[in-house]
């Protein structure tokens, strides 16, 4: 599975959140991990905009290039130096692929990045490369079609439109008939896919540096909000956990924080895999506080202290997410922290 930096005792066991964002939670998800179990160290925050709630709840933020940018890769191999980063958690899929790709580099100067290989992160970062292993490895999936060769057969239809490379459901439209595949534009960029019946369920994976699936969450999305969930619940799908292990066995090189979303069906009993995502999920709150702490087993693994994976989940654990807010000055977001 690769090389791995333990953090001696003693060692101060710093967390760098990059592309922050909104994701205040998450950050103090973190800290409150490094709290409990008494490991020294401190949360950073990094993104690319001062306008980042992360960034300005963070007692240490930082702000670096776009992930598109040439100079991305080395700032943040200089800001993890710097700071004597010890473990570096991604969390958009744009970032994946030059992340997961410099692994060995970040390790070089003592930091482990919380990613998958970089062929676990091209399957989930396209639509069309995730249906082909989906197929291949013989799970449970739609039918999809490239926008470019559409079915001619009106019956088809409606159909889901999806961008290739997307995420946050950005883009997804639902197309009535063949002629609405025309309006796409750029089709090549797009897959087509069957409506799945049943309620979504986002399903959250911890895979441990040795590959071993040691914690399954299913949650049902009950209301999502700009692509990410904003109500949901902790379901006991006795089929998904089997799933997940099926999921994680059939991946080379998948490690740290994963989820798969799937349509389940109760009146069929059908399960339908339409995505997966080699990162955390906007609803993994939930997923914590029903008893699946990644963020604290994620620190007790490059810690090599003691494991407490495995905790017994609350099911029926409903999360209803509301808008808060920071507060800071101009003159604060221009001189940085």
């Amino acid at each position: 599975m690769g090389r791995e930096v333990r953090a001696a005792a003693g060692d101060r066991c710093n967390v760098l959140i990059s592309s922050g964002g909104r994701r205040v939670v998450l950050a103090r998800l973190f800290r409150e991990a490094l709290a409990d179990l008494g490991l020294p160290g401190e949360v950073h925050v990094a993104d690319m905009s001062p306008l980042s709630a992360a960034m300005v709840d963070a007692a240490s933020s930082h702000l670096v290039p776009p992930c598109t940018d040439a100079e991305y890769l080395p700032s943040m191999l200089e800001l993890c130096g710097a700071h004597e980063i010890r473990l570096l958690v991604p969390t958009i899929d744009t970032e994946l692929p030059v992340l997961s790709g410099a692994r060995d580099a970040f390790l070089d100067g003592g930091t482990t990045v919380a990613v998958s290989s970089p062929g676990v992160v091209r399957i989930a970062r396209d639509k069309r490369l995730t249906h082909e292993w989906l197929v291949g490895a013989g799970l449970p999936t739609v039918t999809q079609w490239a926008a470019s060769d559409p079915p001619s057969d009106a019956a088809r239809f409606p159909l889901l439109a999806k961008p290739r490379f997307g995420s946050a459901s950005h883009g997804i439209e639902v197309l009535a008939a063949p002629l609405d595949v025309e309006r796409l534009g750029t089709p090549d960029e797009y897959v087509l896919e069957e409506l799945a019946p049943g309620h979504e369920v986002t399903t959250d994976l911890y895979v441990d540096a040795a590959g071993a699936l040691q914690g399954v969450v299913p949650r049902r999305r009950l209301e999502v909000r700009g692509g990410e969930v904003s109500k949901g619940v902790v379901v006991h799908v006795p089929e998904l956990d089997a799933l997940a292990s099926r999921v994680v066995a059939s991946l080379s090189g998948p490690k740290g924080v994963l989820n798969f979303q799937s349509f389940v069906d109760p009146a069929s009993g059908r399960i339908a895999i339409i995505e997966l995502n080699a990162r955390f999920g906007g609803g993994f709150p939930l997923s914590h506080r029903a008893g699946a702490p990644f963020p604290r087993w994620m620190l007790e693994e490059l810690c090599g202290l003691p494991r407490s994976a495995r905790d017994p989940l609350q099911y029926g654990l409903v999360m209803l997410r509301y808008d808060d807010a920071v507060f800071t000055t101009s003159e604060a977001l221009g001189s940085g922290r």
